[in-house]
């Protein structure tokens, strides 16, 4: 039987969008605490948002070669279930930032780009990053982020998709290819649900998830 592809919506910062997105049943939310992203919260609003959060609903922090300090100030202020490294962090710098959140699991993004020739590199970047929770693959872009970039998903083995959270350039039109080809456990969104950079729809949102579900049941 096949298991339930989960879902993550990234970049949420309307209480209304929380609200929305656990209405939909979505497993995880992401909150961006990368200050030059158009997605970014500061912890005030982070914590606002947080407590829209039921129990159940995974709450995790994105951010971008922070410090220990300021992953140990986000912690205390935002109950943060786990925590997304999606910079240059290397191995050891993520046990260090996973210390000074009290141990909490974390995700390390892999940004695929046109250099990324086979598996190989995907195989040799998982097993770098063994104490990963799990490894969001994403499209390498100028700067930290997809840019709703899609990348090649045939480079991603087999081995890697049980612990994946397939991202970049995702949407409610490719998802179903995606979930199909890859067969990855989790799905994330930001920009395939937006109207535009860092404004999140409610009726993508919604085609989202639907088309997520409707790829699982085939």
């Amino acid at each position: 039987m096949k298991s339930r592809t989960r879902i993550k919506i990234c970049g949420l910062s309307q209480p209304a969008d929380i609200d929305h997105a656990v209405a939909l049943g979505v497993d995880a939310i992401g909150l961006v605490f990368y200050p030059p992203s158009p997605r970014y919260v500061d912890l005030a609003r982070a914590a606002e948002l947080a407590r829209r959060v039921p129990p159940y609903v995974s709450l995790v922090g994105l951010f971008v070669n922070a410090t220990a300090r300021e992953i140990a100030r986000t912690v205390e202020a935002v109950p943060l279930t786990t925590l997304q490294f999606h910079g240059d962090e290397t191995p050891a710098q993520c046990a260090v930032l996973s210390a000074a959140a009290g141990n909490r699991p974390y995700m390390r993004a892999m940004r695929i780009g046109p250099d990324t020739k086979d598996s190989g590199d995907l195989l040799q970047f998982a097993n770098a990053y063994t104490a990963a929770q799990g490894l969001l693959l994403d499209a390498l872009v100028e700067g930290y982020g997809g840019g709703g970039q899609v990348f090649d998903w045939s480079l991603i083995p087999k081995d890697i998709a049980r612990r994946a959270v397939l991202s970049g350039g995702l949407n409610a039109h490719n998802v179903a290819e995606a979930i199909g080809r890859v067969t990855p456990y989790a799905v994330d969104v930001s920009s395939g649900v937006e109207v535009s950079r860092g404004v999140k729809d409610h009726a993508r949102m919604t085609a989202f998830v639907h088309a997520v579900r409707a790829a699982d049941a085939e």
